[in-house]
C-alpha cells in the first residue's frame, strides 16, 4: 500500500495552501459610498485599475442615505465608507467601531463643501440679514455643526434653524421663494446659485472646521491591514489623477455623483487633499458641539477614533 510521508504530504497539498492563503481568495473590501463628489477617487481607482494595481480587490455599493450607510456599519455589513466626524463619533458610541484614516475631502482653492444660500428675491443679503431667519437644515447632522460655525458673527440665540432634511425639497423650496435661507452642500448649492439664489456664506471660509472623512470598521483595520493600505495607495493615485486633469473624468463624475442637469458642464470636479488625517483640534471641536446638543454625553476619544497608520 502506497503511504505519504511528510515530504509527499506537503508536495500534494502545499500549491493548495498557498492558493488559499492568497490574497485573491480574500473577501473583497466592502465600501458604502453616497452619490457625492467626496467619493469620486474610489471611482476613478476603480475605472483606472488602481485597485488591481494593487492587489486589492474592493466592491464599491451605492448608498441612498447617510443613515442606510450608517446602518451597514453598525451591522458590520461593510469595511468602510465615506462620512463625517460626527457620524464616526455616534457610531462609538459605548464601543469603538470605526475609526477614520483620513481625509475625503476639504475645502479647497474655490470649491466649497457646503454654502448658506438665500433666495433669489430674498430679503437677506448678508450674515447679518440672517438673525432671526429659519435656516433649513437637517437637524442634529453635519451640516447643523458648519452652519453654526459660518454664522458665528451671530448672537448664538439669533439663529434659527427649520428642519428639511430632504435635499431636493429644500433645495426647490429655496428656488420656489416658500423658505428665505438653506444649507445646501455642493453640488445643490452650486445648482442653486447658478438658478439664481444669493450665497450667502460657504465653508470655504471656515475651511480648518469642514471635511469627509474615509472610515474603515476597527475590524477591518485589525483583521485587513495590508488591504486598507493597498485601497490607500490606490485612493490617492486617484486623487493625484484627478487634481492633474479633472475634466478627464467628467463622464465618471456624472455616472456616478449625483449633480443636477442645470451644471452637468459646469460645476468644477473638486480638487482633491492627500496624505491627510483629521486633526485632534478638529476632532475635539466636533465632539464640543455634540456634547452640547446632546447627542453625546461621553465622547470618544481622538486616540481610539482616528489612526495615520493606513495613510500612503
Amino acid at each position: 500500500m502506497f503511504k505519504l510521508n511528510r515530504c509527499h504530504f506537503l508536495g500534494f497539498y502545499l500549491p493548495f495552501l498557498l492558493l488559499l492563503a492568497s490574497p485573491a481568495w480574500s473577501a473583497p473590501l466592502r465600501l458604502a459610498l453616497l452619490p457625492i463628489p467626496d467619493v469620486l477617487p474610489a471611482y476613478v481607482a476603480e475605472a483606472k485599475g488602481f485597485f488591481a494595481a494593487e492587489g486589492v480587490e474592493v466592491k464599491l455599493l451605492p448608498m441612498g442615505s447617510a443613515a442606510e450607510r450608517d446602518q451597514l456599519m453598525q451591522a458590520g455589513s461593510i469595511d468602510g465608507m465615506v462620512n463625517d466626524i460626527a457620524s464616526a463619533a455616534s457610531l462609538n458610541r459605548g464601543k469603538i467601531r470605526v475609526k477614520i484614516i483620513a481625509i475625503a475631502r476639504a475645502p479647497l482653492a474655490d470649491a466649497p463643501l457646503f454654502r448658506i444660500m438665500a433666495g433669489r428675491d430674498s430679503p437677506v443679503k448678508s450674515i447679518g440679514d440672517l438673525a432671526g431667519v429659519p435656516i433649513a437644515i437637517s437637524r442634529n447632522t453635519v451640516n447643523e455643526y458648519l452652519a453654526n460655525r459660518m454664522l458665528a458673527s451671530l448672537p448664538e440665540k439669533s439663529i434659527a434653524y427649520q428642519s428639511v432634511p430632504v435635499l431636493p425639497e429644500r433645495l426647490q423650496l429655496l428656488l420656489s421663494g416658500q423658505i428665505k435661507a438653506a444649507v445646501l452642500p455642493d453640488p445643490l448649492g452650486f445648482s442653486a446659485l447658478t438658478a439664481g439664489a444669493r450665497e450667502i456664506v460657504n465653508d470655504l471660509s471656515i475651511a480648518g472646521y469642514s471635511l469627509s472623512a474615509i472610515t474603515f470598521a476597527a475590524a477591518a483595520l485589525d483583521g485587513k491591514p495590508a488591504e486598507v493600505k493597498a485601497f490607500m495607495r490606490a485612493w490617492d493615485k486617484a486623487c493625484a489623477a484627478m487634481n492633474n486633469d479633472p475634466e478627464r473624468f467628467r463622464s465618471l463624475f456624472l455616472e456616478k455623483i449625483r449633480v443636477p442637469k442645470n451644471i452637468a458642464t459646469t460645476y468644477p470636479i473638486p480638487q482633491m487633499p492627500r496624505h491627510q488625517a483629521p486633526s485632534r483640534e478638529q476632532w475635539d471641536n466636533v465632539m464640543a458641539w455634540m456634547v452640547k446638543a446632546k447627542l453625546l454625553d461621553n465622547p470618544p476619544s481622538y486616540e481610539d477614533s482616528v489612526t495615520e497608520a493606513f495613510l500612503p
